[in-house]
């Protein structure tokens, strides 16, 4: 049982949560879009390896028009410091999956045109940012998902 505990403690060290989105649209906004801390994001990240640039993750959250969306991804760290900065990338799937929470997802917006044309609402979510990381456990983070969407998150870590 002793010998089980180290395995499990390096094995948590490698998950990340991300929480608390405020998104805004910087163009085109005028009052009509699911902003601000509404969007009710939540992803469970996991990185390859101890010292791997390479994470996959799985979240939920509601798009720009209050639809429950599944978001599957994976996320690459561009270039980390020292001293708590990293630039990132995380490329994700957002959309429509078989479960009944998620089946809403293709009725507005981007999700309903790849719905029309593979039917399937998705929308592919290109995001770039710039975390800091003030301990081992918590950093805050702020990118934009392309085009126009500036997002702030927090993640917390399980080192």
């Amino acid at each position: 049982m002793i010998s089980a505990a180290p395995v499990y403690a390096n094995e948590m060290a490698l998950y990340s949560a991300n929480t608390g989105s405020f998104v805004y649209h910087m163009t085109g906004n005028h009052g009509q879009y699911n902003e601000k801390f509404n969007n009710q994001f939540f992803s469970v990240e996991r990185k390859l390896s101890p010292d791997s640039k390479y994470s996959v993750l799985v979240g939920t959250m509601k798009n720009s028009f209050a639809d429950r969306c599944l978001s599957l991804g994976a996320r690459r760290d561009w270039y980390s410091a020292a001293n708590g900065w990293t630039i990132k990338g995380v490329y994700a799937y957002t959309g429509e999956f078989f479960f009944k929470a998620f089946s809403d997802c293709g009725d507005s917006g981007t999700y309903r045109t790849a719905k029309k044309l593979t039917s399937v609402g998705f929308s592919p979510y290109i995001y770039h940012g710039l975390q800091y990381n003030f301990t081992d456990n918590f950093g805050v983070e702020t990118g934009i998902i392309v085009p126009a969407i500036f997002v702030m998150s927090v993640q917390w870590s399980f080192r």
